[in-house]
């Protein structure tokens, strides 16, 4: 599993964790597409816009590797804001590529881009 040195651990000020220490003993938690609804709490859409954040500033345009990233915060984005960057894709993989689909986190989190 690759780890992401310099990527922020959580969200800070709070315990939305945006990083894994290691690898899950009992298997890879495979990323799916988490529904967002309005009625998020303000403080779970500062954590996605965070994440996002984080995201752009590490990677930018470029693809990387899922590796240390937390799957749960990854869900929140997966299949709108990040998208698979390879075919076939493996959501149960330390190694599955990702890219950050520029046009939809831009429409859906201008606040990031400004």
């Amino acid at each position: 599993m690759m780890k992401h040195r310099g990527f922020p651990g959580r969200l800070p000020g709070t315990d939305f964790q945006f990083i894994i220490r290691r690898p899950n003993p009992k298997g890879v938690t495979r990323l799916i597409r988490r529904e967002r609804f309005g009625d998020r709490r303000p403080a779970d859409k500062r954590a996605d816009a965070g994440f996002l954040r984080a995201l752009w500033e590490h990677f930018g345009d470029a693809p990387f590797e899922r590796g240390n990233l937390d799957a749960g915060r990854l869900s929140w984005l997966f299949g709108r804001e990040v998208i698979p960057a390879e075919d076939p894709f493996d959501p149960e993989s330390y190694e599955a590529l990702l890219l950050i689909d520029i046009a939809a986190a831009r429409a859906g989190f201008p606040e990031v881009f400004e």
